[in-house]
Protein backbone atom coordinates (compact mmCIF):
# COMPACT_ATOMS: atom_id res chain seq x y z
CA UNK A 1 0.00 0.00 0.00
CA UNK A 2 1.88 3.11 -1.31
CA UNK A 3 1.03 6.73 0.28
CA UNK A 4 2.69 9.82 0.69
CA UNK A 5 4.07 11.86 3.77
CA UNK A 6 5.38 16.12 3.46
CA UNK A 7 5.26 18.63 5.78
CA UNK A 8 3.94 22.29 5.85
CA UNK A 9 4.49 25.16 7.81
CA UNK A 10 2.30 27.78 7.93
CA UNK A 11 2.68 31.41 10.00
CA UNK A 12 0.43 34.16 10.50
CA UNK A 13 -1.02 37.05 12.91
CA UNK A 14 -3.78 35.13 15.31
CA UNK A 15 -5.13 36.18 18.69
CA UNK A 16 -6.62 34.42 22.03
CA UNK A 17 -10.20 36.06 22.79
CA UNK A 18 -11.10 36.84 19.07
CA UNK A 19 -13.54 34.46 17.04
CA UNK A 20 -13.12 36.16 13.57
CA UNK A 21 -9.67 34.84 11.54
CA UNK A 22 -8.98 37.82 9.68
CA UNK A 23 -9.97 40.25 12.56
CA UNK A 24 -7.50 37.74 14.72
CA UNK A 25 -4.95 38.32 11.73
CA UNK A 26 -5.17 42.25 11.64
CA UNK A 27 -4.18 42.23 15.48
CA UNK A 28 -1.97 40.08 15.26
CA UNK A 29 0.07 41.61 12.96
CA UNK A 30 -0.55 45.25 14.74
CA UNK A 31 0.64 43.55 18.48
CA UNK A 32 3.06 40.64 16.95
CA UNK A 33 1.18 37.51 17.57
CA UNK A 34 1.43 34.77 15.70
CA UNK A 35 0.54 30.89 15.72
CA UNK A 36 2.66 28.38 13.24
CA UNK A 37 1.58 25.52 12.73
CA UNK A 38 3.84 22.67 12.13
CA UNK A 39 1.99 20.20 10.19
CA UNK A 40 3.19 16.60 8.97
CA UNK A 41 0.76 15.53 6.97
CA UNK A 42 0.08 11.35 5.98
CA UNK A 43 -1.88 10.03 2.67
CA UNK A 44 -1.23 6.38 4.20
CA UNK A 45 -3.28 4.79 0.86
CA UNK A 46 -2.73 7.08 -2.58
CA UNK A 47 -5.26 4.32 -4.18
CA UNK A 48 -7.85 5.67 -1.47
CA UNK A 49 -7.39 9.09 -1.24
CA UNK A 50 -7.54 9.67 -5.05
CA UNK A 51 -11.04 7.68 -5.52
CA UNK A 52 -12.15 9.47 -2.01
CA UNK A 53 -14.30 12.56 -2.84
CA UNK A 54 -12.98 14.16 0.75
CA UNK A 55 -9.48 12.92 -0.37
CA UNK A 56 -8.65 12.42 3.33
CA UNK A 57 -5.84 12.20 5.03
CA UNK A 58 -4.26 12.32 8.48
CA UNK A 59 -2.35 15.27 10.15
CA UNK A 60 0.13 15.69 12.87
CA UNK A 61 2.89 18.02 14.03
CA UNK A 62 2.88 21.01 16.57
CA UNK A 63 1.67 23.94 17.65
CA UNK A 64 3.51 27.33 18.57
CA UNK A 65 0.88 29.01 20.39
CA UNK A 66 1.29 32.60 21.18
CA UNK A 67 1.01 32.91 25.17
CA UNK A 68 1.01 28.94 25.61
CA UNK A 69 4.47 28.13 24.19
CA UNK A 70 5.83 26.59 21.20
CA UNK A 71 6.78 22.92 19.98
CA UNK A 72 2.89 21.85 21.52
CA UNK A 73 2.17 17.96 20.17
CA UNK A 74 -0.95 17.61 18.54
CA UNK A 75 -2.53 14.06 19.75
CA UNK A 76 -4.51 14.01 16.38
CA UNK A 77 -5.38 15.81 13.87
CA UNK A 78 -7.81 15.87 9.92
CA UNK A 79 -6.32 16.47 6.37
CA UNK A 80 -8.49 16.94 3.81
CA UNK A 81 -7.55 17.99 0.06
CA UNK A 82 -10.17 20.00 -2.10
CA UNK A 83 -13.21 18.38 -0.48
CA UNK A 84 -16.52 19.42 -1.26
CA UNK A 85 -18.06 22.05 0.86
CA UNK A 86 -22.10 21.63 -0.56
CA UNK A 87 -21.19 24.96 -2.48
CA UNK A 88 -20.78 24.83 -6.14
CA UNK A 89 -17.83 26.60 -6.79
CA UNK A 90 -15.94 26.01 -3.64
CA UNK A 91 -13.54 23.95 -2.48
CA UNK A 92 -11.99 23.41 1.07
CA UNK A 93 -8.00 22.10 2.06
CA UNK A 94 -8.84 21.36 5.52
CA UNK A 95 -6.44 20.99 8.40
CA UNK A 96 -7.62 20.58 12.08
CA UNK A 97 -5.33 19.55 14.83
CA UNK A 98 -5.99 18.53 18.56
CA UNK A 99 -4.05 19.37 21.66
CA UNK A 100 -4.11 19.86 25.16
CA UNK A 101 -3.18 23.04 27.24
CA UNK A 102 -3.01 23.09 30.85
CA UNK A 103 -4.65 19.70 31.33
CA UNK A 104 -7.66 21.16 28.71
CA UNK A 105 -8.46 19.79 25.20
CA UNK A 106 -8.77 22.28 22.38
CA UNK A 107 -8.73 21.75 18.94
CA UNK A 108 -7.74 24.23 15.73
CA UNK A 109 -9.72 24.12 12.90
CA UNK A 110 -7.98 25.88 9.53
CA UNK A 111 -9.45 25.75 6.01
CA UNK A 112 -8.58 27.08 2.73
CA UNK A 113 -10.98 28.26 0.77
CA UNK A 114 -10.51 27.19 -2.93
CA UNK A 115 -12.97 29.09 -5.67
CA UNK A 116 -12.56 31.19 -8.31
CA UNK A 117 -13.13 35.02 -7.08
CA UNK A 118 -12.50 37.99 -9.77
CA UNK A 119 -8.78 38.21 -10.34
CA UNK A 120 -5.48 35.93 -9.89
CA UNK A 121 -6.40 34.67 -6.14
CA UNK A 122 -5.13 30.95 -7.08
CA UNK A 123 -1.76 31.66 -4.63
CA UNK A 124 -3.77 33.68 -2.06
CA UNK A 125 -6.45 30.78 -1.48
CA UNK A 126 -4.05 27.59 -1.50
CA UNK A 127 -1.61 29.15 0.52
CA UNK A 128 -4.02 31.05 2.89
CA UNK A 129 -5.33 28.99 6.25
CA UNK A 130 -8.31 30.85 7.79
CA UNK A 131 -8.23 29.35 11.54
CA UNK A 132 -10.36 29.39 14.39
CA UNK A 133 -9.48 27.68 18.23
CA UNK A 134 -12.12 25.92 19.93
CA UNK A 135 -12.26 24.59 23.22
CA UNK A 136 -12.98 20.60 23.52
CA UNK A 137 -11.94 17.89 21.22
CA UNK A 138 -13.95 19.10 17.98
CA UNK A 139 -14.78 22.25 15.96
CA UNK A 140 -18.12 22.44 17.79
CA UNK A 141 -16.52 23.59 21.18
CA UNK A 142 -16.76 27.74 21.77
CA UNK A 143 -14.26 29.52 19.76
CA UNK A 144 -11.26 30.99 22.16
CA UNK A 145 -8.99 32.56 19.13
CA UNK A 146 -8.76 33.26 16.05
CA UNK A 147 -6.33 34.14 12.70
CA UNK A 148 -5.21 33.68 9.51
CA UNK A 149 -1.88 31.80 8.93
CA UNK A 150 0.09 31.75 5.09
CA UNK A 151 2.23 29.36 3.11
CA UNK A 152 5.21 31.58 1.87
CA UNK A 153 7.04 31.26 -1.06
CA UNK A 154 9.73 29.76 0.71
CA UNK A 155 7.66 27.44 2.74
CA UNK A 156 6.31 25.85 -0.29
CA UNK A 157 10.09 25.26 -1.25
CA UNK A 158 10.47 23.83 2.09
CA UNK A 159 7.39 21.41 1.71
CA UNK A 160 8.44 20.12 -1.78
CA UNK A 161 11.40 18.93 -0.37
CA UNK A 162 9.73 17.06 2.00
CA UNK A 163 7.74 15.25 -0.27
CA UNK A 164 8.14 11.31 0.09
CA UNK A 165 5.89 8.28 -1.73
CA UNK A 166 5.76 5.19 0.64
CA UNK A 167 5.73 1.52 0.73
CA UNK A 168 6.38 2.05 -2.29
CA UNK A 169 8.08 -1.27 -4.15
CA UNK A 170 11.24 0.69 -5.66
CA UNK A 171 11.79 4.18 -6.73
CA UNK A 172 10.02 3.86 -9.94
CA UNK A 173 6.45 2.68 -7.84
CA UNK A 174 7.50 5.84 -5.81
CA UNK A 175 8.02 8.30 -8.67
CA UNK A 176 4.46 6.97 -9.71
CA UNK A 177 2.81 7.67 -6.79
CA UNK A 178 4.24 11.06 -6.51
CA UNK A 179 2.94 12.05 -10.06
CA UNK A 180 -0.54 10.67 -9.63
CA UNK A 181 -0.28 12.98 -6.77
CA UNK A 182 0.51 15.96 -8.50
CA UNK A 183 -1.83 15.24 -11.50
CA UNK A 184 -4.95 15.08 -9.32
CA UNK A 185 -3.86 18.42 -7.53
CA UNK A 186 -3.28 20.40 -10.80
CA UNK A 187 -6.08 19.00 -12.31
CA UNK A 188 -8.39 19.87 -8.99
CA UNK A 189 -6.96 23.47 -9.63
CA UNK A 190 -7.45 23.60 -13.25
CA UNK A 191 -11.29 22.27 -12.13
CA UNK A 192 -11.16 25.74 -9.72
CA UNK A 193 -9.47 28.08 -11.89
CA UNK A 194 -9.56 27.26 -15.18
CA UNK A 195 -11.49 29.43 -18.10
CA UNK A 196 -13.92 27.15 -18.75
CA UNK A 197 -15.15 28.09 -15.24
CA UNK A 198 -15.64 32.04 -16.03
CA UNK A 199 -18.89 33.67 -17.77
CA UNK A 200 -17.98 35.20 -20.68
CA UNK A 201 -18.14 38.83 -20.93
Amino acid sequence: MAGIRFNEAMTGGFVLGETDPEAGRRQGERTGSALTMHAQVAIDDIDLFLSDPGHNGTLGGTLDVPGWGQGIAATAGVFRLFSPSGQPRLKLMVYELAFAHGGRPYYLAGRKEVRDDPGFDLWRDTTTLFTRLHEGVDAGGTVVGAGTLALGVADLVRLMSTMRATGAADAAAAAAVLARFGRMFLGELWDSYGPHGRSGG
